[in-house]
């Protein structure tokens, strides 16, 4: 499909007649069209800047003599979403996306088409869109946020939310309860840590799907419009050379992507998102590769909210190339993986340097031996859950507790709040998968409470659900099966003892196994009322250790 197909020849003359009506010159439709996806809207603080992106991006693609066209893509915002019903609709959307991008790009013969999106659910949606078009294509998103700060240190979404924790603790006042509310997100753009939007511009980046600088560069530096600029040359390059999204995406590309995600220490959220990403491009990608690819890669990074570090740190020190040109030096990633640029990841971070060893820890010198996330299995998991490792304290990853179990996120939140979860308690949130939310809620409310109440070194908790990228401590999410599904999750009662080892890769429901099979013998999942979207959605999507696909 191609322009082709829209304005040439005498019986595409009405189709020409409407490209009059948008004031389209004969010259502008005898160049190739490039659609620009435009995520902008108001509502989002990482979006609300995409305009003046799109606006560089329409000028790239005409100095290179295109024409660009542009029509939009949603996006919902997890963090003003969190915590309510809103939650439901936030991974839902990621298919919403995947499916009206390449509704629109195909009806309309686009020759190519540039990406333009920032938080969670936005980016893979695009990058699962452009896997189906597979037509030239260039991402760029909108860029992180600037950390703010209080009391002198830089602070982040996740600091707001665990001094809510903190607040309801009585450690601060209602006060310094508001200086956070004030100051935490001081501009606009993706949230400053590695989070889950982060995270994914990143690993874009790491793809070869964006140039260098598409994850790090921070949304209000002027760079970021020059890299838009960029992103628009580049797409008619990529067309000239007829490279296309599955020339990239190849399964050495998913790999590469999936050991900088171990480096970087990215959100939990990528294990649902790149596996998805893989089955749009015909590419197996199983959560056991996950911890083969820990098992060799060292993890580099520490950024909010594992450690001290933001994003604008991470683009001072050289990016995510300077995280791949380490990884490099011990033979970690296939270098001859073409990408946007029309060179070889090889080629593209040749030059890259790291210049500070406290953002990026030397190869030689890293946090750990092993990745950032890791797998676990065992009778409450058998075919897996995830956990950000390189967030978790020492104390914590290996952790026996007694269960107390919560059939919905609202129900442990206000367990929390009323000072009923304790020292040594697993806390078990179910229900809130895939099919059973439906949606599988991030969780950032109840991990954060847990937090900035002090429980972080003595509380896990465990959860069919997700967690948001800016969560921390031992927080295993994306359980499958799910208890909807009849998942072992379903048959946990409170005072059960649940042995958590992250080392070991393990997660163990410790009852007899007669006693085991017995519950699984009685388990009736429970049953939600739905309707509309997430109805259907409900039906046809599949559990989390498939990425929550749409069958």
């Amino acid at each position: 499909m191609s322009k082709e197909n829209v304005v040439k020849g005498v019986h595409n003359a009405p189709h020409r007649s409407l490209f009059h009506a948008l004031g389209l010159t004969e010259e502008e439709q005898n160049r190739p069209l490039i659609g620009i996806v435009s995520s902008y809207n108001e509502i989002v603080p990482g979006h609300m800047n995409l305009d003046k992106i799109v606006d560089a991006v329409k000028m790239g693609v005409a100095m290179a003599g295109g024409t660009p066209i542009v029509f939009p893509a949603i996006a919902v915002c997890d963090g003003i979403a969190m915590g309510h019903k809103g939650m439901k609709y936030s991974l839902v959307t990621r298919d919403l996306i995947a499916d009206s991008t390449e509704a629109m790009a195909l009806a309309h013969g686009f020759d190519g088409l540039v990406m333009v999106p920032n938080c969670d659910k936005n980016v893979p949606g695009l990058l699962m869109a452009a896997a189906r078009v597979n037509i030239p294509t260039v991402f760029v998103s909108g860029g992180p946020m600037l950390a703010g700060k209080i009391d002198g240190h830089k602070t982040s979404l996740s600091s707001m939310f665990e001094a809510v924790g903190a607040y309801n603790a009585g450690k601060i006042d209602n006060e310094k309860l508001y200086e956070y509310e004030c100051k935490a997100c001081p501009t606009c753009g993706s949230c400053s840590g590695m989070y889950t939007a982060n995270s994914m511009n990143c690993l874009t980046e790491a793809l070869g799907m964006g140039l260098k600088g598409n994850g790090t560069i921070p949304a209000v530096y002027s760079r970021r419009i020059e890299l838009a600029k960029k992103a628009g040359i580049a797409v008619m390059e990529m067309l000239r050379r007829n490279i296309r999204p599955r020339d990239i995406m190849t399964k050495e590309a998913l790999m590469n992507a999936l050991t900088v995600d171990m480096a970087l220490g990215c959100s939990t959220n990528s294990m649902l998102h790149l596996p998805a990403i893989a089955h749009e491009c015909d590419v197996e990608l199983d959560l056991d590769i996950a911890n083969e690819i820990s098992k060799r890669t060292p993890n580099l990074c520490h950024l909010a909210p594992s450690g001290r570090t933001y994003m604008e740190d991470l683009d001072e020190t050289g990016g995510v190339y300077a995280v791949m040109n380490e990884l490099n030096k011990k033979g970690l990633l296939n270098t001859n993986c073409i990408t946007v640029t029309g060179k070889t990841v090889g080629e593209n971070i040749a030059d890259s340097v790291n210049l500070n060893p406290e953002v990026i820890r030397p190869i030689d010198n890293p946090y750990s031996e092993t990745g950032g996330i890791a797998v676990l299995k065992g009778n409450l998991a058998p075919e897996g859950s995830v956990v950000k490792r390189s967030a978790v304290s020492d104390k914590m990853l290996v952790f026996e507790g007694k269960a107390k179990v919560f059939d919905s996120e609202e129900e442990a939140q206000a367990a929390i709040n009323t000072g009923k979860i304790q020292s040594g308690d697993v806390v078990v949130i179910r229900y809130e998968g895939p099919k059973g939310g439906p949606g599988m809620r991030e969780m950032l409310s109840p991990t954060s409470a847990i937090m900035g109440m002090g429980l972080g070194e003595s509380v896990a908790l465990i959860t069919d659900g997700r967690f948001s990228g800016a969560t921390r401590g031992a927080c295993i999410g994306h359980i499958t099966p799910e208890a909807a599904s009849g998942g072992a999750i379903g048959i946990v009662k409170d005072g059960d003892i649940i042995s958590i080892n992250i080392p070991e890769n393990t997660i163990e429901l410790k009852i007899d196994e007669t006693e085991f099979d017995e519950r699984m013998k009685n388990f009736v999942p429970k049953k939600k009322e739905l309707s509309g979207y997430l109805k259907r959605y409900a039906a046809l999507v599949s559990g989390g250790a498939k990425g929550a696909i749409l069958n």
